[in-house]
C-alpha cells in the first residue's frame, strides 16, 4: 500500500507495467480461495493504481472491472471492485489535486450509464429467474390490500398489481450478488447527479428489493428449520430490503433534482408509500405494533448469544454449505467478529424501520414543499400512514425519530402559511383533522394515565450530554410539538388541552379531604395500593400539563396579548391558585402510604406549578403595562396572592428543587414584571426582614444569591409605564443601601485594623465568609451591569465599602489562590458593570494594586504550582487588564506601558513554552486588544496622511513593544494548540483588516516572509489541517502586500528548502507559480496532490518521491 500511495511516482515504468499486469491475475487466480480480509485488500491495491494511473497510463483499468461483471463467474469480484472504485475514486482523499478529482469524476461520470445498466440486468434476471420458478403462496393474511389508499398512492393499476407480486424466494448466491449490486448502487447515487441514466426500470427494480424489508412472512421463512445457519439467511433477505431502502435514501437526499426527474421522484414517492402502508395495515393477522416490532429487527445483532457462538466459532456448520454458501457464511462470520462482537454498528445492524424512517424524514424535509403541488400525490393520506406509523413505534428512539419527522412538517407549515397569508384559512383547514388527531395523540402519549408501562421504562436519574434524563427529554420533545400545533391552531389547542388540565387539577385540589393530622405532623390517608397507583399518575400526568401549559406561554403575549387575554388570565389564575394551595397545606412535607413515589410527585407538581407560572412573567409585565394605564385592582391581586404562595418557600425547611422554583419565579416578578407596588407588599417584606436577619439561618447558596438578587432588583430597576419622579428612588436608595449593609455585616468586620489583628479569625472560617459575601455581591453587580444610569449609581453607593474592604484586604489573600480566584471575579465584574460610577482615582488605585501584587514570583506561583485556580486567578487579572485597555479616552492611557510590560516579561516567557493551553488564550487575546484599541500608540498617523496617497510612512513609536507582541503571535503558530492558533489567526487577520497591519513598513520589511514561511510550512506538514482554508486565506493576503517580493525572492529561497523533492520537481513547482494580481481572494483547496502535472488553483499541493511532504504552490 505505501508502494503504490507514496512511492509510486519514483517506481520504473516497467516494474509499475509488471506490477499492473500481475495483481489482476493474481486476484483473478485465487479470488475464491482467499481469505475475504485479503481479497478486499487486494481490491484496493488495484483500485489504488488505477486512482493513479487511469486512463493515461493503465488504459483497461475500468474496461477489466465490466468485464469481470458480466461475467457469471466474476460477478461478486466485480462489484467488490466497482464499489472500491467508487469510494476510492469519486470520493477520494485529501493526497489529490482539484483537476486531478476532477479528472477522475468526469471519467466515472462516462461510465455511470453503463455501470447503472449492468446493475439494472443483475437485479432484474435475478429477480426475474426466482419470480418464475417461485411457488404461488396461500393467501396471506395481507393480500389484497390495495384499497381506496393504495389506489392514490399508485395511479396506475398495473403499478400495483406489480408491486403485490410474491416476493421470490433467493438462494444465498443470488441474495450475495443482489447485496453486492445494491451497495454499488448506494454509493453510486451518494454522488452521481440525478439524471435521465437513472431509469424507471431502475426504480422499480430498487423498489421489488424494498420490498424485502417490509415482507415478514419472506423474512421468517428461512428460520422455521430453527439452525443458525437459516437464520443467517433469513437475516439476509432482511438485509436486501435495507439496502434497498439505503439506496432510495441516497437519491432522496439529494436536494437539486432537474425538472425532468420530479416524475421519476413523484414514482417512488409512490411506491415507497405503497410500503408504508403495507407497514401500516391493520388486520386480524398482526397489528401495526407487532409489525414494527418484527420489522426492526437487527441483522446479527438480534442473534442470540448461542447462534452468535455458533457463527464464530462453530466451523462445522460450514460442512452443510455449498462452496458459494460457504465462502458468503465465512464472510457473514468475519464482519460480525469485526464489529467487536455486539454487531450493533454499521450497514449491517440498521434495522429496516430505521431506514424507512430516515426516508420519510428526508421526504419531509427536502421534498415536500415540491411534491405537495401534485394533484396524483394524497398528502393527507400520507399524514394519515405517518400518524400510525409514528404511534405504533416499538421503540422509545423511533418515536423520537418521527416526533423529529413531525417537527419538520409543522415548521414547514407555519414557514407556508406565513409566506402565503391569504390562503392560511385553506391550508389550516386542509390540515386541521391531522393537527388536532396529532395533539390529542401527542398529549395522551405523556399522560401515565394510558401509557404508564411504557413511559415508566424510561430512565428519569441518568444525565445524557444534552444535561437531561431520558424521560425529560420524551417530554421536551412531545411538548414541542404541541406548542407548533399552537402556534397553528390556538384556540384548538387551547380547548384540547385544558380540560385535561383540569380534571388533574381537581384531583390534586382534592387531596386536601384526605390531609389527616398523625402524631408527627400531617399524613395523606390514601393508602388503598389502587388509590396510590392512580394517584401517581394523576400527579405525574398533572407535572407533565404544567409543563406543556408553561411552554404555551409565549402564544398569549405580543400581537396576540389582547386577543387571548382572557384564555391567559384564566391560566394564570389557576396557577397563582395552585401554587398557594401548595404551600399553605404545605403538601411537600406530608407523610403518604408510598413516601417514595407519592412524596416526590407531589414536590415535582407544586415545583412545576411555579414554573409554568415563572413562564407567564413577560405576559403579565405586558399586563403590569395594561393595569398602570387602567389602574386595575385584579392585577394587584394577582401579584400578591403570587407573592403569597412564594413566601412560606423560602425556608432552610423547603426542599431544595421546590425553594429553587419559588426563588426563581420570585426573580422573574422582580426582573421581569416589576410592579412599582412589590416592596410594599407585606409577604416580600417578610423575605426583606428574614435575609437581612442576622441570627436567621442562610439558605443554600445558590438560593440565597438567587433572593437577595430579587430584592436588589426590587429595589434598583425602575419599573415600567413610571416616569423618573414616580420612581420613589430616596426611598428605594435607602432601603437598598441596608439590603447591602446587612448582607456584608460579616464581611466588612474582615478589614484590617488594630481590633482585628487581636481577635483573629480562624482562615478557613473567614473563607467562607469571603466566599458567601462576595458571590452574592458579585451577582448583585452582574444582574444590573446593563441597566440604566440611575440603577447603577445606587447600587455603587451601597456597595462602595464593600469594595474598599476587598481592596484591601486582597494583598492578604495573594498566597490563597482560591480566595483571590473570587476577589478577582468580583472585581471583574465591577470593571465590566460600574466602571464609571467607581471613578476614575479609585480604578486607577485597584489598577496600579494589582500590578504591584502580581510580580515575577507571584505569577510564576500561580501559574506553575497551584494548578488550574491559579492558572483561572491569572487569566481573570488580564480579563480585567483586557477592559482597561479597551476603554476609550485618555484616562487609563498611562497603564499601556505597565501592562504590555508584565504582559511581555512576565506572563509571556513562564507560558511560552508550556504545552498547557492555560492562560494563553486570554494572554493574546489582551495582546490583541491593546493594539486593536490603541493602535496610535504605536503608530502616530495624522487625518490628512491617511487620506494623501503616496504620503510618507507614517510614524511608529514603541516599536520594541509592538515587535515582541508580533514575535509571540509567529511562536504560537508553532505550537500544536489549534483552539489557540485559529483564534490568533484571526486576530491578525482582524487587525489587518481595520488597521492595515501587513502593509505597516515594520511589518512589511521584517515579518511579513516570517510569517508566510511558519504558515506554510503548517500547511505542508498538515498538523492543522482543520484551518487549511483560513491559512490559505491568510497567505494570501500577506503575500498581496509584495506579491514581487514574494514570486521573486520568497518562493525561490522556500523550496530550496523544501526536503524529499529532487531539483527538477523544484524547477517544476517554481515554475508552474504564476503571478497574476487580478485573483480575487482564493478559496484554498484541501488537496494534495502526487505529481507537479496535478497542481491547479490557489491550493495547498505537494509534490513527493517517497513518504516526504514537500511544496506548496498557488496557480491561476
Amino acid at each position: 500500500m505505501n508502494l503504490i500511495n507514496k512511492m509510486w511516482l519514483g517506481v520504473p515504468s516497467q516494474d509499475k507495467m509488471e506490477i499492473r499486469s500481475c495483481l489482476p491475475k493474481l486476484l483473478l487466480a485465487h479470488h475464491k480461495t482467499l481469505p475475504y480480509f485479503v481479497r478486499n485488500k487486494l481490491c484496493k491495491v488495484i483500485v489504488d493504481i488505477g486512482r493513479q494511473d487511469w486512463p493515461m497510463f493503465y488504459h483497461d483499468f475500468f474496461t477489466n472491472i465490466l468485464q469481470l461483471i458480466q461475467s457469471p463467474v466474476t460477478t461478486p469480484l466485480g462489484l467488490i471492485m466497482l464499489k472500491t472504485t467508487s469510494e476510492e475514486l469519486a470520493c477520494p482523499r485529501e493526497d489529490l489535486s482539484v483537476a486531478r478529482k476532477e479528472e477522475l469524476r468526469k471519467l466515472l461520470l462516462e461510465q455511470v450509464q453503463t455501470v447503472l445498466g449492468l446493475l439494472t440486468g443483475i437485479l432484474e434476471s435475478v429477480w426475474d429467474k426466482h419470480s418464475v420458478t417461485a411457488a404461488t403462496p396461500p393467501p396471506s393474511p395481507t393480500s389484497g390490500e390495495s384499497g381506496d389508499l393504495l389506489s392514490n398512492l399508485l395511479q396506475s393499476p398495473s403499478s400495483a398489481k406489480l408491486l403485490n407480486q410474491p416476493i421470490p424466494i433467493l438462494d444465498v448466491e443470488s441474495e450475495y450478488i443482489c447485496s453486492l449490486a445494491l451497495e454499488c448502487l448506494a454509493h453510486l447515487f451518494s454522488w452521481i447527479p440525478l439524471s435521465a441514466s437513472i431509469t424507471p426500470s431502475l426504480l422499480t427494480t430498487i423498489f421489488h428489493f424494498a420490498r424485502f424489508g417490509c415482507d415478514i412472512r419472506a423474512r421468517k421463512m428461512a428460520s422455521v428449520n430453527g439452525s443458525s445457519q437459516n437464520c443467517v439467511l433469513g437475516q439476509e433477505r432482511g438485509r436486501l430490503g435495507v439496502l434497498a431502502m439505503s439506496c432510495i435514501n441516497e437519491l432522496m437526499s439529494k436536494n437539486c433534482v432537474p425538472m425532468e426527474f420530479e416524475e421519476y421522484l413523484l414514482r417512488m414517492f409512490q411506491q415507497t408509500f405503497y410500503l408504508l402502508q403495507k407497514i401500516t395495515k391493520d388486520n386480524n393477522a398482526h397489528t401495526v405494533k407487532s409489525r414494527l416490532e418484527e420489522l426492526d429487527e437487527r441483522i446479527l445483532g438480534s442473534w442470540s448469544g448461542t447462534e452468535r457462538s455458533e457463527v464464530a466459532q462453530e466451523p462445522r456448520l460450514l460442512l452443510m454449505c455449498s462452496q458459494g454458501q460457504e465462502r458468503r457464511f465465512v464472510e457473514l462470520r468475519g464482519a460480525w467478529k469485526q464489529k467487536g462482537g455486539n454487531g450493533m454498528k454499521g450497514c449491517l445492524t440498521c434495522s429496516y424501520i430505521e431506514k424507512f424512517t430516515d426516508f420519510l424524514r428526508l421526504f419531509v424535509s427536502v421534498h415536500l414543499r415540491r411534491i405537495e403541488s401534485y394533484s396524483q400525490f394524497p398528502v393527507v393520506e400520507f399524514l394519515t400512514l405517518l400518524f400510525k406509523y409514528t404511534f405504533h413505534q416499538p421503540t422509545h428512539e423511533g418515536y423520537f425519530s418521527c416526533l423529529d419527522i413531525w417537527t419538520l412538517f409543522l415548521d414547514y407549515l407555519t414557514s407556508k402559511i406565513k409566506s402565503r397569508l391569504g390562503d392560511k384559512e385553506a391550508v389550516l383547514n386542509r390540515y386541521e383533522d391531522a393537527l388536532v388527531l396529532l395533539l390529542s395523540e401527542v398529549l395522551n402519549r405523556i399522560q401515565f394515565t394510558y401509557n404508564q408501562a411504557q413511559l415508566e421504562e424510561l430512565d428519569d436519574e441518568t444525565l445524557d450530554d444534552d444535561q437531561q434524563t431520558e424521560w425529560q427529554r420524551y417530554l421536551r420533545q412531545s411538548l414541542e410539538v404541541v406548542a407548533k400545533v399552537m402556534e397553528l391552531l390556538p384556540t384548538h389547542a387551547f380547548s384540547t388541552l385544558f380540560p385535561v388540565l383540569q380534571d388533574n387539577l381537581d384531583v390534586y385540589l382534592g387531596l386536601q379531604q384526605f390531609v389527616v393530622t398523625s402524631g408527627s405532623g400531617h399524613r395523606l390517608n390514601i393508602t388503598a395500593e389502587n388509590d396510590c397507583r392512580r394517584l401517581h399518575c394523576s400527579l405525574r400526568d398533572l407535572s407533565s400539563l404544567l409543563q406543556a401549559v408553561g411552554r404555551l406561554a409565549e402564544y398569549f403575549t405580543g400581537d396576540m396579548f389582547a386577543a387571548r387575554f382572557s384564555d391567559a388570565l384564566t391560566v394564570v389564575e389557576r396557577l397563582v391558585k395552585v401554587t398557594l394551595y401548595g404551600s399553605q397545606i404545605k403538601l411537600y412535607n406530608i407523610e403518604t402510604a408510598v413516601p417514595s413515589v407519592l412524596k416526590p410527585d407531589l414536590i415535582d407538581v407544586h415545583a412545576q406549578s411555579l414554573a409554568a407560572l415563572q413562564a407567564y412573567s413577560h405576559w403579565l409585565a405586558q399586563y403590569c403595562s395594561e393595569a398602570h394605564r387602567q389602574n386595575s385592582q385584579q392585577f394587584v391581586t394577582l401579584i400578591s396572592t403570587t407573592m403569597d404562595a412564594v413566601t412560606p418557600l423560602i425556608s432552610t425547611k423547603v426542599q431544595d428543587k421546590l425553594l429553587l422554583s419559588a426563588c426563581h419565579l420570585l426573580v422573574s416578578l422582580a426582573t421581569t414584571v416589576r410592579p412599582i407596588f412589590l416592596i410594599s407588599i407585606p409577604s416580600v417584606q417578610k423575605v426583606f426582614n428574614r435575609i437581612t436577619d442576622a441570627s436567621a439561618q442562610r439558605l443554600v447558596d445558590k438560593a440565597q444569591v438567587l433572593v437577595c438578587r430579587a430584592l436588589s432588583n426590587i429595589l434598583l430597576l425602575p419599573c415600567p409605564n413610571l416616569s423618573e419622579s414616580e420612581q420613589q428612588w430616596p426611598m428605594r436608595s435607602m432601603n437598598h443601601a441596608n439590603l447591602i449593609f446587612a448582607l456584608s455585616r460579616d464581611y466588612r468586620s474582615l478589614k484590617p485594623s488594630a481590633a482585628a489583628s487581636q481577635r483573629k479569625m480562624p482562615l478557613d472560617d473567614t473563607k467562607v465568609i469571603i466566599h458567601q459575601t462576595l458571590s452574592v455581591l458579585e451577582d448583585i453587580v452582574e444582574s444590573i451591569s446593563g441597566e440604566s444610569t440611575k440603577s447603577r449609581q445606587i447600587c455603587y453607593q451601597s456597595l462602595q465599602e464593600s469594595v474598599q474592604v476587598s481592596l484591601a484586604l486582597f494583598p492578604a489573600f495573594i498566597h490563597q489562590s482560591d480566595v483571590t480566584d473570587e476577589m478577582l471575579s468580583f472585581f471583574l465584574t465591577l470593571f465590566r458593570g460600574l466602571r464609571v460610577q467607581m471613578g476614575v482615582p479609585f480604578t486607577e488605585q485597584i489598577i496600579q494594586t494589582f500590578l504591584n501584587m502580581f510580580t515575577r514570583e507571584q505569577l510564576a506561583e500561580s501559574i506553575l504550582h497551584e494548578g488550574s485556580t491559579g492558572c483561572r486567578v491569572v487569566e481573570k487579572f488580564l480579563k480585567i487588564l483586557q477592559v482597561v485597555v479597551q476603554e476609550p479616552g485618555q484616562v487609563f492611557k498611562p497603564f499601556l506601558p505597565s501592562i504590555i510590560s508584565l504582559s511581555m516579561e512576565q506572563v509571556y516567557p513562564i507560558i511560552a513554552e508550556r504545552p498547557s493551553p492555560d492562560v494563553k488564550a486570554e494572554l493574546f487575546e489582551l495582546l490583541f486588544r491593546t493594539l486593536h484599541h490603541n493602535w496610535r500608540y504605536f503608530f502616530k498617523s495624522t487625518v490628512l496622511a491617511s487620506v494623501q496617497r503616496g504620503a510618507a510612512e507614517e510614524q511608529m513609536e514603541n516599536e520594541p513593544q509592538f515587535s515582541a507582541i508580533m514575535q509571540a503571535f509567529g511562536q504560537s503558530f508553532l505550537q500544536p494548540d489549534i483552539h489557540l492558533f485559529k483564534q490568533n489567526l484571526f486576530y491578525l487577520e482582524t487587525l489587518n483588516t481595520k488597521q492595515k497591519l501587513y502593509h505597516k513598513k515594520v511589518f512589511r520589511t521584517t515579518m511579513l516572509f516570517q510569517f508566510v514561511n511558519v504558515l506554510l510550512q503548517v500547511l505542508v506538514h498538515k498538523s492543522h489541517d482543520l484551518l487549511q482554508e483560513e491559512i490559505g486565506v491568510a497567505i494570501y493576503n500577506m503575500a498581496s502586500v509584495d506579491f514581487d517580493g514574494f514570486f521573486a525572492a520568497f518562493l525561490p529561497e522556500f523550496l530550496s528548502g523544501c526536503a524529499g523533492v529532487d531539483a527538477n520537481q523544484k524547477n517544476v513547482l517554481g515554475r508552474n507559480f504564476k503571478m497574476d494580481r487580478a485573483v480575487a481572494v482564493p478559496m484554498p483547496s484541501r488537496t494534495c496532490p502526487r505529481s507537479p502535472r496535478m497542481c491547479t488553483g490557489w491550493s495547498t499541493t505537494c509534490a513527493t518521491t517517497d513518504s516526504a511532504t514537500t511544496a506548496c504552490r498557488p496557480a491561476p
